[in-house]
């Protein structure tokens, strides 16, 4: 009889004490737990570690050099699981997740999966996921020579991270997900997007100045540019995405996920809290 494949979730942490533990608690729901949970801590001066240590079924490491790049790495090497899962402490996983991650695998042909996320802190969450799957679904179909991982939602089969990790760049202008799909695509591994493997993620990269939304979509078109990838497609999506920008900014300043209204006092909060640290810099 087959073994049944195991499953390690791998999480970079860096100050994220309001996110971390409802990230935890839908990990902790899932209809098949995963055979363990890595948190790595990359430097927190919070409450994070804390958080993490709560749950008995967390592995709390710490990798001392700044970046989700090395905190991944961190994760990843220690991992003992046949598939590493991979997510951000802001990812919402639905009760299915790991059930589903496994299944995707069991094709032995897929080297790594990925899918696409709800904005779980803005309005109509369930119909927001309309903004995010068809330009994924359009970009898989008609840009192939553009592969893409989505970091807060997304898996690779080990032997596989095993095999390419050494060839990754280590380049804090560029995005470490979008990064290691490029290297399993020029490997010829298989990526699959499974529009069934969603999760929610939190949109706070809309709460970014326009100067810092400009530069995260800068990176993701260096992503394929520093490998020779020349297409229209890195393009069409960050323009998509900053249209996005333009278009829910104002309202995700103003809106309070907790209550589900506007509310200008939440907006001042949030003003002085800091929008989102780019995870790749140091």
């Amino acid at each position: 009889m087959k073994q049944a494949l195991t499953l390690s979730i791998v999480i970079p942490v860096y100050n994220e004490q309001h996110y971390l533990k409802t990230c935890l608690d839908a990990i902790a729901a899932q209809t098949e737990q995963p055979n363990e949970v890595i948190v790595v801590d990359n430097n927190s001066t919070d409450d994070s570690v804390a958080i993490a240590r709560k749950y008995a079924f967390v592995r709390v490491l710490y990798e001392p050099k700044q970046s989700v790049l090395y905190a991944r790495n961190t994760g990843f090497a220690s991992a003992k699981g046949d598939i590493i899962g991979r997510i951000d402490a802001d990812t919402v996983l639905p009760r299915h997740w790991v059930q589903r991650v496994k299944h995707d695998f069991l094709a032995p042909s897929v080297a790594a999966v990925t899918g696409p996320v709800s904005y779980y802190d803005m309005p109509l969450p369930w119909l927001n996921f309309w903004f995010d799957h068809p330009l994924r679904k359009l970009l898989r179909r008609y840009a192939p020579n553009c592969p893409f991982l989505f970091g807060s939602n997304m898996a690779v089969r080990r032997i596989v991270w095993q095999a390419v990790k050494t060839k990754l760049c280590d380049d804090p202008e560029i995005h470490e997900d979008l990064d290691l799909a490029v290297h399993l695509h020029l490997l010829h591994k298989s990526i699959l997007y499974d529009k069934r493997l969603h999760s929610g993620a939190a949109s706070r990269r809309y709460e970014d100045s326009w100067g810092d939304f400009l530069h995260y979509g800068q990176m993701y078109r260096a992503s394929y540019t520093k490998h020779g990838i020349k297409s229209i497609a890195p393009r069409l999506t960050t323009l998509y995405y900053t249209c996005g920008y333009l278009l829910l900014r104002p309202t995700r300043t103003l809106y309070d996920p907790s209550t589900r209204k506007r509310s200008i006092k939440y907006a001042l909060r949030h003003k002085r809290e800091g929008a989102r640290k780019n995870p790749m810099s140091s």
